[in-house]
C-alpha cells in the first residue's frame, strides 16, 4: 500500500480515507465468503475458482470503493481510483490470508508456513494488481461523460474478473504456477506501472 501511495505524487489522498477503505475491504471478505459458499451449492465446482469466485470477490471490493469513497470530494483525480481500489483489495487480501493461514494451521504448522509464503508473494500483490484494472477505469470514468464512463468501468471490471480467474487457475498446478511467477507477474507489474503513469498524466492535465 505504501508503494502505491507514494506513486500518487500530485494530490496524495488523506491517510485516514485510505485506511478506512482498507478496513472496509477487509470486512468485504465476510459477505463475499457467504456468497461463495452459497454459490458452491448452486454451480459446478470447477466454475467457482475460475469464474464465479472472481466475480464475487471483485464485486465486493468494487462496491467498497464505489459506495464509500467514489462520490467523496477527496476522489478528485484519476489516480484516486487506483489508490482506493488497491486499498480495498489489500484489505480484502489481509483478512482472507489470515483465514487461509489459520485454517492451514489446524492441519500443521508446516502447511501454514507454506500457505502464508505463497499467498504473501502471489495473492497479496495479485489482489492489488487485479483490482487495479477496474480501479484505473473508475478513476478515469469519474471525469468523463456518464455513458462512456460506465462502459469503461464495465470493461475494466470484466478484465479484472478474467485475470482473477486466470490467476486462480494458474496457481492450481505447479507447472502453470511457474509460468505465473516467471512471466505473468512481471507483465502485470509493468501494466500497473503504465496505468499509474497514465492516471497521473491525465490528472496533471486537469
Amino acid at each position: 500500500m505504501f508503494w502505491f501511495y507514494l506513486k500518487d505524487r500530485y494530490e496524495p489522498e488523506p491517510p485516514a480515507a485510505v485506511i478506512r477503505i482498507f478496513l472496509l475491504g477487509a470486512l468485504a471478505v465476510i459477505p463475499a465468503a457467504f456468497a461463495e459458499q452459497l454459490a458452491s451449492f448452486l454451480v459446478p465446482a470447477i466454475l467457482l475458482p475460475v469464474a464465479l469466485g472472481p466475480l464475487i470477490e471483485e464485486f465486493a471490493k468494487y462496491q467498497v470503493v464505489r459506495g464509500y469513497i467514489y462520490d467523496d470530494p477527496e476522489f478528485d483525480e484519476p489516480m484516486d481510483g487506483i489508490i482506493y481500489a488497491v486499498a480495498a483489495a489489500l484489505g480484502f487480501a489481509t483478512l482472507e490470508n489470515v483465514l487461509y493461514v489459520g485454517i492451514a494451521a489446524l492441519t500443521s504448522v508446516t502447511l501454514a508456513l507454506g500457505v502464508s509464503a505463497i499467498r504473501a508473494f502471489l495473492s497479496v500483490p495479485g489482489h492489488a494488481l487485479i483490482s487495479l484494472c477496474w480501479g484505473a477505469a473508475l478513476g478515469r470514468a469519474r471525469f468523463m461523460e456518464r455513458g462512456r464512463g460506465r462502459l469503461l468501468v464495465a470493461g475494466g471490471f470484466a478484465l479484472a474478473v478474467a485475470v482473477h480467474g486466470a490467476f486462480n487457475y494458474l496457481v492450481s498446478d505447479t507447472i502453470t504456477l511457474v509460468l505465473l511467477v516467471v512471466l505473468l507477474v512481471p507483465v502485470a507489474w509493468i501494466a500497473a506501472g503504465r496505468a499509474i503513469e497514465n492516471a497521473l498524466r491525465d490528472g496533471h492535465r486537469r
